[in-house]
């Protein structure tokens, strides 16, 4: 069923919810004890079937793919709702499966949805694992580990600031290495982990990455004309437009609140391209670099510190209750799960299984 070949022992489904047609991996005992992943940006499920194949004995992975990838029905994201047409459409799918408590782990835009999980439903999760997540304050836009606006309309966050040669390409299905600035396949390469890693099942998960659904109300999504440097911000459509600080809401806020507050494990690799306190894919950083004119400068529009703003909200759920892990991976991009999955995967199932 699904379009993408998977690896033995991995199940493939479409799953009716009240929301949408969902296509969902698996692996794992129907009444093991569920664990929800979710995938990134420019990605899919079948991102996680070594992670679900390598779980312990009597658990259940379940690997949707979100609503504008893979294999699931097409519906457009509303992006004023942040993470929270995501959100919806999981816990809608844990109760289409009859789960009610769960595991869950998330990996970069994966991340930011299962911020915006634990806190809408905390108590229906049992524990959090965060793999290279999206700050808790969305991406782009932000100058401080408070999360303070750069500008008042969030002008640099959004779909405005992807690539449109790349989005094409994506949309065209481009396997090649030509233009190697746009192309697919060299973007992963480069930047979903650190070369010189090289995944065995490269040509599926470039699959992945392809299979996201490139039209207006999608991938890139639209935009609005800013006054504000860089002259672009937030539309109202699609992925890249949720994770706009601009339509966070009250999300940090309640994650601090969160009760209960299930453990979390924060996994990153220490040479992160895309997630960093120095993103190559953020506004602030490229201007600071030269590589977008007219940067109006630090005091205005500094680097976003994602990881120190990840660790601002995970020290202060600590200290309103909670727990948490910080695992730092040495020689490791974006994809920790990937690059170093024994490491990764001796702290996740310490996590789960404790």
């Amino acid at each position: 069923m699904s379009s993408i070949p998977t690896l033995p022992g991995i199940s493939s489904q479409m799953v009716n919810t009240p929301r949408l047609q969902i296509h969902v991996l698996s692996r794992g005992p129907a009444g093991g004890i569920p664990v929800l992943f979710v995938h990134g940006n420019n990605s899919s499920s079948t991102y996680w079937e070594e992670t679900m194949l390598a779980l312990p004995a009597g658990f259940r992975g379940i690997a949707p793919d979100l609503r504008g990838y893979g294999d699931t029905e097409f519906i457009p994201i509303d992006a004023t709702r942040g993470c929270g047409d995501w959100v919806d459409d999981l816990l809608g799918l844990m109760d289409s499966l009859g789960v009610n408590r769960f595991h869950i782990a998330g990996h970069s835009l994966g991340g930011s949805v299962v911020w915006a999980v634990l806190a809408a439903a905390p108590a229906r999760l049992l524990s959090v694992t965060l793999a290279a997540p999206g700050s808790p304050y969305g991406f782009g836009g932000t100058k401080d580990v408070d999360g303070t606006p750069s500008w008042p309309d969030f002008a640099g966050s959004g779909a405005g600031l992807v690539s449109a040669e790349f989005a094409q390409r994506e949309g065209e299905g481009d396997r090649g290495e030509e233009n190697p600035q746009s192309a697919p396949r060299v973007i992963m390469n480069a930047y979903y982990w650190k070369p010189p890693f090289r995944s065995a099942r490269e040509e599926e998960l470039l699959s992945g990455l392809l299979s996201i659904k490139v039209r207006p109300d999608n991938h890139p999504g639209d935009k609005v004309v800013s006054a504000n440097w860089p002259g672009v911000g937030p539309g109202l459509l699609g992925p890249n437009n949720a994770l706009s600080p601009k339509y966070l809401g009250d999300t940090v806020a309640r994650i601090i609140g969160a009760s209960p507050k299930p453990p979390i494990l924060w996994v990153r690799g220490a040479n992160d391209q895309i997630v960093s306190d120095m993103s190559l894919f953020e506004i602030g950083t490229l201007g600071k670099l030269g590589a977008i004119p007219n940067w109006p400068g630090d005091e205005i529009y500094p680097p976003q510190p994602m990881i120190g703003q990840t660790r601002r909200v995970l020290e202060s759920y600590a200290n309103a209750g909670g727990r948490f892990t910080e695992l730092v991976l040495d020689g490791c991009g974006h994809t920790p799960y990937l690059e170093k999955p024994e490491e990764f995967n001796a702290a996740f199932h310490a996590l789960i299984t404790e």
